[in-house]
């Protein structure tokens, strides 16, 4: 019986035009002194992981403090550039009708993302999808390094074994880490991956949006 379906944010449930890089490279230069030059691949990875990849095409050293700073950085930024957020980015199409049609059926979502947690709080309250989410039971940047071990973290976290989980999301990482932690994983090729390459990466099941509700809800819920 399905009790808890986790979403990935970036690129499943919403895009933020171009104004995530932005808002990253203002953190990066507050807590190192240093213009972003580069920044090391994003796509499925964590924050944790992006600033230490990032912090070394720098020449900077990684610590935890950095990473704390960062994260408060990343947070506060995102806290002061929301109306910003809300004027360039948006919600997917039919991702507030998904989350609405599990929330009526009583199943319980959160969200598994590389974003620190203050940051993802300020994305999904920007477009209207955090009423839907208990966000306590949910795992963030700060939590670990790779999509596995934030999994784990969540179903920790709302007490529900990986068979009773389902997680959505649109990279091979997701893909390779619902896998790894044992959740049946649902991805969505709204991001930058085709279909056929999630399908290859070992989805349950793949969709090419959630515009389809009761298509979205047969996948989640079967």
């Amino acid at each position: 019986m399905l009790e808890l379906v986790l979403w990935d944010i970036d690129h499943t449930l919403m895009a933020t035009g171009g104004l995530g890089r932005e808002l990253w490279a203002e953190a990066f230069e507050q807590v190192t002194g240093l213009e972003l030059r580069e920044q090391a691949l994003v796509t499925g990875s964590t924050e944790r992981v992006i600033l230490r990849e990032t912090a070394r095409l720098h020449g900077v050293p990684f610590s935890e403090d950095l990473f704390v700073r960062f994260a408060d950085a990343l947070g506060a930024v995102h806290v002061r550039r929301a109306a910003e957020l809300r004027e360039r980015g948006h919600a997917l199409a039919g991702a507030a009708a998904v989350l609405a049609a599990l929330a009526e059926r009583g199943v319980r979502q959160s969200v598994v993302t590389g974003n620190v947690r203050l940051a993802a709080e300020v994305k999904l309250a920007t477009f209207g999808l955090d009423s839907y989410l208990h966000l306590g039971n949910g795992a963030y940047g700060e939590d670990g390094e790779g999509r596995p071990e934030l999994l784990r973290e969540a179903l920790a976290r709302a007490d529900v074994a990986a068979p009773a989980a389902v997680f959505l999301g649109d990279t091979p990482a997701d893909v390779a880490g619902g896998r790894d932690a044992g959740v049946r994983v649902v991805a969505v090729a709204t991001g930058k991956t085709p279909a056929a390459e999630l399908k290859d990466a070992g989805a349950d099941v793949v969709l090419s949006s959630l515009t389809d509700t009761e298509q979205a809800l047969a996948a989640i819920t079967k």
